[in-house]
């Protein structure tokens, strides 16, 4: 989602400067590739981008297909072969082996289709989002590069076509984004089913000065941050970085949904087991606690005495002592620990070597 803010804020300045506009988006990658289907580059007509569907090496040619299109007012499909021997081809020698397809999109305000309308309308609300884009299409009222947002079935069946509900509700179930081919009144249509979820929410609970270098590292991941301390201890890092301050003797509990983590940080004995506490009667996934195992075993103590004893639930969620085990030392290392071990969680993978990985890195 920091990728996509960073474009709707460019697109706001080009727009207000008069620039005409394109979009470049990733929506299939069959093999190995830098980045996945969903990422994008804003290019406007002066030869500035924001974003990127690669490692650097296909940006420049998407550029000029990109003005090509501004140009035209016409959208197109570009296909990259890393794959084959050929000197003549984009990226050829990179190494990467995939071949990649780009949606370029020329944007103008009078243009129903407006993809970057249909992003700022994702954002707009913190829930998983499913974004539906025509890369190709044979259909008159289908055409190349229409976006459709999905709010609900009816409206979504008015706007785009009911056919595709199945893959919609298909990419919501599996939290997967997929280019999928349909047939619609006879005519074939291509269309990239993108799933969206919303920015990890990060809760801070502490406020010393090892909170810092975390919520730094998190607000570069475009993540959510809320700080739950004594407000008049923090420095002016907190308040410029997060999106909420509470105060860490209030009743109020934070926002919570299925995205969020918790970091409980106070290093205080009773200030982190009051925060426990309260959070186990939430339906927050991931808990995590800093300090020795032995300590969390002691609050397990104190929690069974007061007749909380922990379910098997409770423990899947509670991550103690938090982070992955990389040998950090300073609060910068443990701070970079966390956040990875935050990634891994929610994207449900392992967090080992990805040289003992057997397969590819991602999914195909």
């Amino acid at each position: 989602m920091k990728e996509i803010n960073a474009i709707i804020d460019a697109y706001e300045t080009r727009k207000d400067q008069g620039e005409r506009t394109a979009l470049a988006t990733v929506v299939r990658v069959d093999g190995s590739s830098y980045r996945r289907t969903g990422a994008r580059m804003f290019v406007s007509e002066n030869g500035q981008w924001v974003g990127g569907i690669s490692g650097g090496c296909l940006e420049g040619d998407a550029l000029r297909r990109a003005k090509m299109a501004i140009m035209q007012d016409k959208p197109s499909v570009v296909t990259y072969d890393t794959t084959e021997d050929d000197a003549h081809q984009i990226g050829v020698g990179l190494g990467c082996n995939g071949i990649i397809d780009i949606l370029i999109t020329p944007i103008t305000e009078d243009n129903p289709d407006h993809p970057i309308h249909e992003l700022e309308r994702a954002r707009e609300e913190r829930k998983p989002q499913v974004l539906v884009t025509v890369v190709e299409s044979d259909h008159d009222e289908l055409p190349q590069g229409k976006v459709v947002l999905y709010k609900d079935d009816a409206s979504f069946a008015k706007h785009l076509h009911p056919d595709i509900l199945d893959a919609v509700h298909q990419a919501f179930a599996k939290k997967k984004s997929k280019l999928t081919e349909f047939t619609i009144d006879s005519q074939a249509v291509k269309c990239f089913v993108e799933f969206l979820p919303p920015p990890i929410h990060l809760i801070v609970q502490g406020g010393n000065y090892d909170i810092y270098p975390l919520l730094r590292q998190a607000h570069e991941l475009g993540w959510r941050l809320t700080v739950v301390a004594n407000p008049k201890k923090l420095d002016r890092v907190a308040f410029d970085l997060a999106t909420d301050i509470i105060p860490s003797k209030s009743e109020d509990l934070p926002f919570i949904d299925e995205y969020t983590a918790t970091i409980l940080m106070a290093h205080d004995y009773a200030t982190d087991l009051r925060h426990l506490q309260a959070l186990l009667e939430t339906d927050i996934p991931y808990i995590g606690l800093l300090g020795p195992r032995k300590r969390t075993l002691k609050m397990y103590a104190d929690l069974n005495k007061a007749d909380r004893s922990l379910t098997v639930a409770d423990e899947k969620r509670i991550h103690s002592p938090v982070g992955l085990d990389i040998g950090a030392a300073s609060p910068e290392e443990i701070a970079l620990s966390i956040l990875a071990e935050i990634v891994t969680f929610f994207s449900g993978r392992a967090g080992g070597h990805l040289k003992h990985r057997e397969g590819p890195i991602h999914e195909r």
